[in-house]
């Protein structure tokens, strides 16, 4: 019986830990601006800077300048990262 409480401690355990990660996830990503999530969408769908730049409306270097704040914001270390931030925020770009 104390086998099954340990057990059921530590699934709790995992449960709020991955509560807690989802909850600063989505609190980084509510620190975007409006142009940053739509950059993040795009970047995470696989978009080069030159193309997002293209369908935003904006120059390259702006873009660049969203995406290093979308980085920064999300503390990501890398585009993988991002991908899988958007995955499971369930973050879909527009196409």
């Amino acid at each position: 019986m104390l086998d099954a409480i340990r057990e059921g401690l530590a699934l709790d355990r995992e449960a709020r830990k991955q509560l807690d990660e989802m909850a600063e996830l989505q609190s980084r990503y509510q620190s975007l601006t409006a142009r940053e999530r739509e950059v993040f969408a795009l970047v995470t769908k696989g978009s080069l800077n030159k193309q997002i730049a293209q369908q935003l409306g904006t120059s390259e270097r702006t873009i660049k300048a969203h995406r290093a704040q979308v980085v920064l914001k999300m503390k990501a270390d890398s585009v993988a990262d991002l991908v899988r931030m958007a995955d499971r925020l369930g973050v879909a770009a527009h196409s």
